[in-house]
C-alpha cells in the first residue's frame, strides 16, 4: 500500500479560514482541501439548507417533461415508471411511482429482470407497455443510449421521458424529454447526481408547478439518500444537501419499507455508510437473486405488517447473495492461479454457471487480491455478459471503449461498467484488454493508494476535534473522512491481537517522543491488521496512517484511532 500525503493547501486560505471561522488550523486545512476557501462557503458546507438547491427548470428539456406528465394526468393517460435493477433504479422508481400516485391512480411500476431482459430500456417492457395501453413512460437511471428501443416505442405509440446520469453517445433517443445533467447541451449547474437524484429533480419541477415547497418533498429524500450511498456518486453540493437530509429521514421518520429493514438491524443511528453496507445490499438482493419489483414493493408499501413480510423474504435473498458471492470468489481466485495470471495488468474471468446476479460483486472482491481492472464472465443466454470493475484513477469505461470492436454493448461509469459479446469475441476481447490497460493504466496505480489529508501530532487530538469533524459529514466521494499519518508512536503494553482468529489489532498508543509528565494515549483498533502484532509490540516505534472515531463501552464514550495502515 503506498501512503500519499494531500498537497498543502494555500497557506493564505488556511490563515484567513482559520481567523474567520475560529477554528484550528487543522480544521481550516481541511476545509481548504475540500475546496472551501471562505465564510459563506463553509457555512454552506455546515449547514446544508433545502434552498441550496438548483431549480429544476435549469436542466435541459424538464419544461418539456414536465409539460407531458401534465398532459397524460389531465388526459387519463396510463403511466408506466421504468427503471433499472439495481438500488438507483429501484428507489428512483419508488421515488417517481409514489409521488404521482399520491394524485394520478394510472401508474404502473417496471423493473426489467436482470436475466432475460438485462441491464437498460427492453423490447419486452415496451411491449407490455403497449399491450396495456401505457402511452407514457418515465424510464429512470437508464435510457440515454436507447436509440432504437425509443424509436420501437414511438412506433407502438409509447412515449418516452428518460431521466438519466450516464454519460450519452453521440446521438440522443427520440424522446419527448432527456433529462441527464451530462449532456453536453444541459446547462445545469450540478453534473454529479444519481439517477434516482434526477428523478428527485423531476418531482421538485412537478411540484413547485403544482404550488408545492421543497420541504414538502421531505420525505422522499431517505430513497434519494440511499441512492447517492449505493451508486457511489460524489457526495459534493447538491448531493450533499440531498444525502444529508436524506440520513435525517431515515434516522427520524423512514418510510415503512426502511422501518421494517432497520428494525432487523441493531443500531440507533445510520450513517452513510451504514445506508451502503446494510441497507443498499439488501435492496440490491432482490433484483440479484429474484426480481427488482420485490424491493419496489417493499419500498411504497405503507403497512407495516406487509412490508416486514417483504423485509423478511429481502432477508433471505440478501443472506443468498451471500453464500453464492463467497463460493464465486473462491472458484475465481482458483481459475486466476491455475491459469498463471497473478502478474497481469487485468483480471479477466469466466464461468458459464456463475450467478449474473452477484458477478459484480465478486468483480469488486478479486480486486481485494488482486488490485488492477477487473472482469467476471457468465453465460447469459447465447451471449457471455460482465461487470467491469476498476481500480482508483483508472477509467474502465474507456478501456471498454478501446475494445468496442469485440463488444455487442456496453455502458457504465469510469469505476463500473457492463458488457455482453459473444462467446467466440472471448478471448479475442481478453487479449485486446489486457493490451490496452497494459499501455495506458500508470502501474502506479496497481497498488492500492493510501490518501492522507494532513500528518499531525497526538496532541492535536480532542474532543472539540472531533465535535468539528462529525459535521464533516456525511461522508463519501468529494468528501472522504479526513485520514492522519502520526509519527513515532509506540504500543503502551496494550498490543493484542482480537477477534474471531485475533485478525484484528487493538493498542494503546502514545507519542515515543513524549517526555515524562502526563502522558497522552488513545485506544487504537485495526481490522485485519492482526497480522503486525509482531511489528508493534515490546516498544517498537511505527507510524500510522488513521481516521479518528467515538468508540462506546459500558455507557462511556472515548475517542479512538481507527489504524488504516502501520509502517
Amino acid at each position: 500500500m503506498r501512503w500519499t500525503i494531500k498537497p498543502t493547501p494555500d497557506p493564505e486560505t488556511i490563515e484567513h479560514l482559520t481567523k474567520e471561522l475560529r477554528v484550528e488550523p487543522l480544521v481550516a486545512h481541511l476545509l481548504a482541501q475540500r475546496g472551501i476557501s471562505t465564510y459563506e462557503e463553509a457555512k454552506t458546507f455546515f449547514r446544508p439548507e433545502l434552498e441550496h438547491l438548483h431549480n429544476p427548470f435549469l436542466m435541459r428539456d424538464m419544461d418539456k417533461a414536465v409539460e407531458r406528465i401534465e398532459f397524460a394526468i389531465e388526459n387519463n393517460e396510463n403511466i408506466l415508471v421504468y427503471g433499472d435493477y439495481d438500488v438507483d433504479g429501484i428507489t428512483a422508481v419508488a421515488l417517481v411511482s409514489s409521488y404521482l400516485l399520491q394524485n394520478y391512480p394510472n401508474v404502473a411500476t417496471y423493473i426489467p429482470d436482470r436475466y432475460s431482459e438485462g441491464y437498460g430500456v427492453s423490447i419486452k417492457g415496451i411491449d407490455f407497455a403497449a399491450d396495456n395501453d401505457i402511452s407514457l413512460i418515465i424510464a429512470l437511471d437508464c435510457g440515454v443510449k436507447a436509440i432504437e428501443q425509443v424509436k420501437y416505442a414511438k412506433e407502438k405509440g409509447v412515449d418516452f421521458i428518460i431521466c438519466d446520469h450516464h454519460r450519452p453517445g453521440d446521438r440522443l433517443p427520440e424522446a419527448v424529454a432527456i433529462l441527464d445533467p451530462k449532456r453536453e447541451d444541459c446547462e445545469y449547474p450540478y453534473k454529479e447526481l444519481c439517477g434516482c437524484g434526477v428523478g428527485f429533480k423531476l418531482i421538485q419541477a412537478l411540484a413547485s408547478k403544482q404550488g408545492l415547497k421543497t420541504e414538502d418533498l421531505l420525505p422522499y429524500l431517505d430513497l434519494v439518500a440511499t441512492a447517492i450511498g449505493a451508486d457511489i456518486v460524489p457526495i459534493t453540493e447538491e448531493n450533499r444537501v440531498l444525502a444529508f437530509f436524506g440520513l435525517q429521514v431515515i434516522n427520524n421518520n423512514p418510510r415503512t419499507g426502511f422501518k421494517a429493514i432497520i428494525e432487523r438491524i441493531n443500531k440507533n443511528s445510520l450513517s452513510i455508510t451504514d445506508v451502503v453496507f446494510i441497507i443498499a445490499p439488501r435492496i440490491n438482493a432482490a433484483g440479484r437473486m429474484k426480481h427488482g419489483q420485490h424491493a419496489v414493493n417493499l419500498l411504497v408499501e405503507t403497512d407495516l405488517d406487509i412490508a416486514r413480510q417483504f423485509a423478511s423474504e429481502i432477508e433471505e435473498y440478501n443472506a443468498d447473495r451471500k453464500n453464492l458471492d463467497k463460493k464465486i470468489t473462491e472458484e475465481a481466485l482458483e481459475q486466476i492461479r491455475n491459469h498463471g495470471e497473478e502478474d497481469q495488468f487485468t483480471t479477466v474471468v469466466f464461468h458459464e454457471s456463475w450467478h449474473k446476479g452477484v458477478i459484480g460483486i465478486v468483480a469488486s472482491r478479486l480486486i481485494e487480491t488482486y488490485y488492477r481492472p477487473t472482469l467476471v464472465f457468465t453465460k447469459s443466454g447465447d451471449k457471455l455478459a460482465a461487470s467491469a470493475r476498476s481500480v482508483k484513477g483508472f477509467d474502465v469505461y474507456n478501456a471498454l471503449e478501446a475494445c468496442s470492436e469485440y463488444l455487442e454493448q456496453f455502458g457504465g461509469h469510469k469505476y463500473a461498467a457492463g458488457l455482453t459479446l459473444s462467446e467466440e469475441q472471448y478471448k479475442n476481447f481478453k487479449t485486446h484488454l489486457e493490451k490496452v490497460v497494459s499501455e495506458t493504466i500508470n502501474p502506479k496505480l496497481l497498488e492500492p493508494e493510501l490518501s492522507i489529508d494532513a500528518q499531525i501530532d497526538l496532541n492535536q487530538i480532542s474532543p472539540r476535534l472531533m465535535r468539528i469533524l462529525k459535521q464533516f459529514a456525511p461522508f463519501g466521494p468529494g468528501n472522504m473522512t479526513p485520514v492522519f499519518m502520526a509519527e513515532k508512536l509506540m504500543d503502551t503494553g496494550y498490543a493484542k491481537g482480537v477477534g474471531e482468529d485475533e485478525k484484528h489489532l487493538k493498542l494503546k498508543v502514545k507519542s515515543a517522543n513524549q517526555l515524562s509528565g502526563i502522558e497522552k494515549s488513545y485506544g487504537a483498533i485495526g481490522f485485519n491488521l492482526g497480522y503486525r502484532l509482531d511489528k508493534v509490540k515490546n516498544k517498537s516505534i511505527f507510524n500510522a496512517v488513521f481516521s479518528l472515531e467515538e468508540n462506546e463501552w459500558n455507557g462511556q464514550v472515548s475517542l479512538q484511532l481507527k489504524l488504516r495502515d502501520l509502517r
